[in-house]
């Protein structure tokens, strides 16, 4: 079984465009630390974005401690061969993937591992991917429930620059949900009702 390891977010969900393959399920990982998730606080629209791009879904929720075995049973179960992931550049993160694919005996696939991030944003966007910023850190809260494009991007990147944050948001600086995509079939409508502050960071709620 080809799976990914997918949130609804922009470079998860263009790890598997350019993987070029069909994978068989999408995967979700939701978690409540260290603050929940905005993909969590947002299931239904994560669920719903990677639904539209025709990729089926589990969504499986880890305790905290327990987090690596509780995924290693889940992808021993679907008898996983290949995982998908988006990771960029951040070492922790292909590590822990590396870990999990061996222990499950899977192939790891990294499409974006090694690209410049921000060349990635800007071929994201290029590509037809339409994000949504549904999460992000204290000083970037004026691009909170943005749409990101080429008509904006620019601006976007240069306040990333200005505060000293990765325009890409691959260490979690702000997240995204895709309204629409090179897989999708049909955009995603959403209407925002509001948004919750966990300490510095600032989560949209959608519907």
């Amino acid at each position: 079984m080809y799976v990914a390891f997918l949130s609804g977010g922009k470079d998860s969900y263009y790890a598997v465009y350019r993987y070029g393959r069909k994978v068989d399920l999408g995967i979700v990982l939701v978690y409540e630390f260290p603050r929940p998730s905005p993909h969590l606080l947002n299931i239904g629209k994560s669920i719903e974005t990677l639904l539209l791009a025709e990729i089926p879904v589990t969504v499986a929720r880890l305790t905290r401690g327990r987090e690596f075995m509780e995924t290693v049973d889940l992808l021993k179960k679907l008898q996983v061969d290949v995982i998908v992931a988006g990771d960029v550049y951040v070492d922790e993160h292909l590590n822990y993937m590396e870990k999990l694919a061996k222990e499950v005996g899977a192939t790891l696939v990294e499409p974006l591992w090694g690209l410049d991030p921000l060349d990635l944003l800007y071929r994201e966007l290029n590509d037809g991917v339409k994000p949504l910023i549904i999460g992000c850190i204290e000083s970037l809260s004026e691009w909170l429930g943005v749409e990101l494009g080429k008509s904006n991007v620019d601006l976007f990147v240069e306040k990333a620059l200005k505060i000293g944050v990765d325009p890409l948001g691959e260490k979690g600086e702000y997240h995204t949900v895709v309204l629409t995509g090179p897989l999708h079939r049909s955009t995603l409508g959403y209407k925002t009702i509001g948004s919750e502050s966990y300490g510095s960071y600032i989560i949209l709620r959608l519907i």
